[in-house]
Protein backbone atom coordinates (compact mmCIF):
# COMPACT_ATOMS: atom_id res chain seq x y z
CA UNK A 1 0.00 0.00 0.00
CA UNK A 2 2.62 2.42 0.91
CA UNK A 3 4.36 1.75 -2.38
CA UNK A 4 1.63 2.08 -4.62
CA UNK A 5 0.37 5.49 -2.47
CA UNK A 6 3.73 6.99 -2.76
CA UNK A 7 3.96 5.92 -6.43
CA UNK A 8 0.82 7.49 -7.13
CA UNK A 9 1.76 11.09 -4.95
CA UNK A 10 4.99 11.04 -7.00
CA UNK A 11 3.60 10.82 -10.44
CA UNK A 12 1.15 13.73 -9.45
CA UNK A 13 3.66 16.14 -7.56
CA UNK A 14 1.83 15.27 -4.30
CA UNK A 15 4.29 13.30 -2.41
CA UNK A 16 4.64 14.07 1.20
CA UNK A 17 6.27 12.55 4.50
CA UNK A 18 3.46 11.18 5.46
CA UNK A 19 3.51 7.96 3.13
CA UNK A 20 6.30 6.51 4.68
CA UNK A 21 4.38 6.00 7.85
CA UNK A 22 1.14 3.89 6.66
CA UNK A 23 2.38 0.51 7.44
CA UNK A 24 4.14 1.35 10.74
CA UNK A 25 1.13 3.57 11.73
CA UNK A 26 -1.21 0.59 11.10
CA UNK A 27 0.50 -1.78 13.11
CA UNK A 28 1.28 0.24 15.97
CA UNK A 29 -2.72 1.40 16.07
CA UNK A 30 -3.11 -2.51 15.76
CA UNK A 31 -0.36 -3.58 18.61
CA UNK A 32 -1.84 -0.73 20.57
CA UNK A 33 -5.50 -1.85 21.02
CA UNK A 34 -5.12 -5.11 21.15
CA UNK A 35 -2.05 -5.05 23.09
CA UNK A 36 1.64 -6.01 21.94
CA UNK A 37 0.32 -9.98 22.60
CA UNK A 38 -0.93 -9.65 19.14
CA UNK A 39 2.57 -10.12 17.63
CA UNK A 40 2.43 -13.75 18.98
CA UNK A 41 -1.25 -14.61 19.76
CA UNK A 42 -2.74 -17.44 16.56
CA UNK A 43 -3.70 -15.28 13.97
CA UNK A 44 -7.31 -17.06 14.82
CA UNK A 45 -7.97 -15.27 17.69
CA UNK A 46 -8.40 -12.28 15.29
CA UNK A 47 -9.12 -13.70 12.40
CA UNK A 48 -11.63 -16.71 12.50
CA UNK A 49 -9.82 -19.12 9.58
CA UNK A 50 -8.68 -22.06 11.27
CA UNK A 51 -7.93 -23.73 7.67
CA UNK A 52 -5.93 -20.94 6.39
CA UNK A 53 -4.10 -20.11 9.29
CA UNK A 54 -4.00 -22.74 11.97
CA UNK A 55 -1.73 -21.96 14.80
CA UNK A 56 0.37 -19.17 12.98
CA UNK A 57 1.57 -16.03 14.57
CA UNK A 58 1.70 -12.33 13.10
CA UNK A 59 5.45 -12.51 13.60
CA UNK A 60 5.22 -16.26 11.93
CA UNK A 61 4.58 -14.78 8.66
CA UNK A 62 5.85 -10.92 9.22
CA UNK A 63 9.11 -11.89 7.61
CA UNK A 64 8.12 -13.95 5.08
CA UNK A 65 5.60 -11.58 3.75
CA UNK A 66 7.49 -8.29 3.68
CA UNK A 67 10.26 -10.17 2.10
CA UNK A 68 8.16 -12.02 -0.29
CA UNK A 69 6.39 -8.74 -0.95
CA UNK A 70 9.87 -6.64 -1.45
CA UNK A 71 11.43 -9.90 -4.00
CA UNK A 72 8.53 -10.63 -6.13
CA UNK A 73 6.54 -6.83 -6.95
CA UNK A 74 8.57 -3.64 -5.24
CA UNK A 75 12.31 -4.96 -6.46
CA UNK A 76 11.12 -6.45 -9.77
CA UNK A 77 9.40 -2.64 -10.49
CA UNK A 78 12.22 -1.07 -9.50
CA UNK A 79 14.32 -2.72 -11.85
CA UNK A 80 12.09 -2.21 -14.81
CA UNK A 81 12.19 1.62 -14.26
CA UNK A 82 16.26 1.91 -14.05
CA UNK A 83 16.57 -0.42 -16.79
CA UNK A 84 13.89 1.97 -18.64
CA UNK A 85 15.42 5.12 -17.69
CA UNK A 86 18.53 4.44 -18.20
CA UNK A 87 17.98 3.27 -21.68
CA UNK A 88 15.97 6.45 -22.91
CA UNK A 89 19.19 8.55 -21.73
CA UNK A 90 21.25 5.91 -23.87
CA UNK A 91 23.41 5.06 -20.48
CA UNK A 92 24.77 1.20 -19.70
CA UNK A 93 22.37 -0.62 -17.37
CA UNK A 94 25.02 -3.00 -16.23
CA UNK A 95 26.62 -0.62 -13.60
CA UNK A 96 24.19 0.44 -12.26
CA UNK A 97 23.44 -2.98 -10.56
CA UNK A 98 27.57 -2.54 -9.07
CA UNK A 99 25.41 -0.15 -6.21
CA UNK A 100 23.61 -2.97 -5.23
CA UNK A 101 26.53 -3.57 -3.15
CA UNK A 102 26.12 -1.97 0.24
CA UNK A 103 22.52 -3.38 0.50
CA UNK A 104 23.45 -6.68 -0.81
CA UNK A 105 26.21 -7.02 2.10
CA UNK A 106 24.13 -5.25 5.02
CA UNK A 107 21.11 -7.85 4.28
CA UNK A 108 23.35 -10.80 3.85
CA UNK A 109 25.28 -10.29 6.99
CA UNK A 110 21.96 -9.07 8.62
CA UNK A 111 20.84 -12.45 8.13
CA UNK A 112 23.84 -15.09 8.52
CA UNK A 113 24.02 -13.21 12.25
CA UNK A 114 20.93 -13.55 13.09
CA UNK A 115 19.24 -16.73 12.05
CA UNK A 116 22.73 -18.65 12.41
CA UNK A 117 21.91 -21.90 14.71
CA UNK A 118 25.03 -20.87 16.52
CA UNK A 119 24.08 -17.28 17.48
CA UNK A 120 22.90 -16.07 20.81
CA UNK A 121 20.82 -13.27 19.41
CA UNK A 122 17.67 -13.94 19.15
CA UNK A 123 17.67 -16.95 22.13
CA UNK A 124 18.65 -14.23 24.65
CA UNK A 125 16.44 -11.38 23.25
CA UNK A 126 18.95 -9.24 22.02
CA UNK A 127 16.88 -8.19 19.08
CA UNK A 128 16.66 -4.81 20.55
CA UNK A 129 19.67 -3.86 20.83
CA UNK A 130 20.64 -5.45 17.38
CA UNK A 131 17.87 -3.00 15.59
CA UNK A 132 19.19 -0.09 17.19
CA UNK A 133 22.85 -0.85 16.13
CA UNK A 134 21.61 -1.19 12.37
CA UNK A 135 19.39 1.70 12.15
CA UNK A 136 22.63 3.87 12.62
CA UNK A 137 24.44 1.56 10.23
CA UNK A 138 21.34 1.69 7.71
CA UNK A 139 21.09 5.43 8.43
CA UNK A 140 24.49 6.12 7.52
CA UNK A 141 24.16 4.26 4.12
CA UNK A 142 21.16 5.88 3.28
CA UNK A 143 21.81 9.22 3.95
CA UNK A 144 25.06 9.07 2.26
CA UNK A 145 23.55 7.83 -1.28
CA UNK A 146 21.19 10.89 -0.61
CA UNK A 147 23.80 13.62 -0.07
CA UNK A 148 25.78 12.20 -3.31
CA UNK A 149 22.58 12.62 -5.17
CA UNK A 150 21.92 16.03 -4.02
CA UNK A 151 25.47 17.11 -5.01
CA UNK A 152 25.83 15.24 -7.77
CA UNK A 153 28.34 13.33 -6.49
CA UNK A 154 29.42 9.53 -7.56
CA UNK A 155 27.91 6.74 -5.69
CA UNK A 156 28.96 5.88 -2.11
CA UNK A 157 30.00 2.31 -2.85
CA UNK A 158 30.71 1.77 0.42
CA UNK A 159 30.68 2.99 4.40
CA UNK A 160 33.11 1.44 7.40
CA UNK A 161 30.13 0.38 9.58
CA UNK A 162 30.10 -2.29 7.13
CA UNK A 163 33.38 -3.92 8.56
CA UNK A 164 31.70 -4.93 12.15
CA UNK A 165 29.07 -6.11 10.81
CA UNK A 166 30.49 -8.68 7.86
CA UNK A 167 32.71 -10.06 11.40
CA UNK A 168 29.57 -10.16 13.71
CA UNK A 169 28.04 -12.27 10.45
CA UNK A 170 31.40 -14.37 11.10
CA UNK A 171 31.52 -14.13 14.66
CA UNK A 172 28.39 -15.86 14.48
CA UNK A 173 28.87 -18.44 12.12
CA UNK A 174 32.38 -19.59 13.69
CA UNK A 175 31.50 -23.28 13.61
CA UNK A 176 30.99 -23.60 9.68
CA UNK A 177 34.37 -22.66 9.62
CA UNK A 178 35.89 -25.17 12.11
CA UNK A 179 36.37 -23.14 15.14
CA UNK A 180 34.41 -23.32 18.74
CA UNK A 181 31.42 -20.72 18.81
CA UNK A 182 32.29 -17.81 20.63
CA UNK A 183 29.97 -17.42 24.17
CA UNK A 184 26.97 -15.34 24.56
CA UNK A 185 28.83 -13.30 26.73
CA UNK A 186 31.23 -12.18 23.48
CA UNK A 187 29.16 -12.04 21.33
CA UNK A 188 26.64 -9.19 23.51
CA UNK A 189 29.59 -7.21 24.28
CA UNK A 190 30.77 -7.10 20.60
CA UNK A 191 26.97 -5.78 19.78
CA UNK A 192 27.56 -3.28 22.51
CA UNK A 193 30.81 -1.97 21.23
CA UNK A 194 29.42 -1.74 17.42
CA UNK A 195 26.35 0.04 19.11
CA UNK A 196 28.60 2.50 20.46
CA UNK A 197 30.71 2.49 17.38
CA UNK A 198 28.00 3.20 15.30
CA UNK A 199 26.32 6.05 16.79
CA UNK A 200 29.98 7.92 17.29
CA UNK A 201 30.49 7.48 13.65
CA UNK A 202 27.08 8.11 12.58
CA UNK A 203 26.57 11.40 14.71
CA UNK A 204 29.87 12.98 14.24
CA UNK A 205 29.82 12.11 10.61
CA UNK A 206 25.86 13.82 10.65
CA UNK A 207 27.57 17.20 12.59
CA UNK A 208 30.00 17.12 9.92
CA UNK A 209 27.22 17.48 7.15
CA UNK A 210 25.18 19.80 9.08
CA UNK A 211 27.77 22.28 9.84
CA UNK A 212 29.23 22.11 6.28
CA UNK A 213 26.10 22.64 4.71
CA UNK A 214 25.08 25.84 7.37
CA UNK A 215 28.45 27.28 6.75
CA UNK A 216 27.66 27.18 3.31
CA UNK A 217 24.20 28.80 3.34
CA UNK A 218 25.13 31.03 5.89
CA UNK A 219 22.13 29.77 8.29
CA UNK A 220 22.05 28.30 11.76
CA UNK A 221 20.55 25.04 12.51
CA UNK A 222 17.37 24.56 14.11
CA UNK A 223 17.63 27.97 14.67
CA UNK A 224 15.33 31.02 13.25
CA UNK A 225 17.49 34.69 13.39
CA UNK A 226 15.06 37.05 14.70
CA UNK A 227 14.84 40.33 12.25
CA UNK A 228 12.73 43.78 12.88
CA UNK A 229 10.01 43.77 10.46
CA UNK A 230 10.94 46.47 7.74
CA UNK A 231 10.09 49.58 8.07
CA UNK A 232 8.95 51.85 5.02
CA UNK A 233 9.75 55.02 6.78
CA UNK A 234 12.84 54.21 8.08
CA UNK A 235 15.67 56.68 6.99
CA UNK A 236 19.19 56.34 5.89
CA UNK A 237 21.49 59.26 5.25
CA UNK A 238 21.90 60.17 1.68
CA UNK A 239 24.99 61.28 0.10
CA UNK A 240 24.55 64.49 0.32
CA UNK A 241 23.94 64.47 3.87
CA UNK A 242 19.94 65.01 3.38
CA UNK A 243 18.25 62.52 5.96
CA UNK A 244 15.37 60.84 3.13
CA UNK A 245 13.47 57.78 3.62
CA UNK A 246 13.91 54.49 1.81
CA UNK A 247 10.78 55.32 -0.42
CA UNK A 248 12.29 58.33 -1.67
CA UNK A 249 15.70 56.25 -2.51
CA UNK A 250 13.74 54.11 -4.58
CA UNK A 251 11.49 56.70 -6.12
CA UNK A 252 14.99 59.07 -6.91
CA UNK A 253 16.49 55.73 -8.55
CA UNK A 254 13.99 55.18 -10.50
CA UNK A 255 13.90 58.62 -11.82
CA UNK A 256 17.34 58.17 -12.06
CA UNK A 257 17.27 55.13 -14.50
CA UNK A 258 14.54 57.24 -16.60
CA UNK A 259 16.85 59.81 -17.42
CA UNK A 260 19.91 57.14 -18.15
Amino acid sequence: MDNVDGKQARRTGQSSGLEGLIIACSMMIASGYYGPQIWTQPMTDLIDLPAIFGDTSVVDVWFPVIFGTFLFIHLPACVLNVVRARRAQKLPVAPVFAEWLPIVIFTASCTAWLYSPYSTLMRNNRLVLFCLTMSFVFGRMTTKIILAHLTRQPFPMWTVMLFPLMGGAILGNLPRIGLPAVTAAVELWYLRAYFVFALVVYFRWALLVINAICNYLEINCLTITPKAAPNPRASTKAPNGDIVSKAQQAANGSLRHKKD
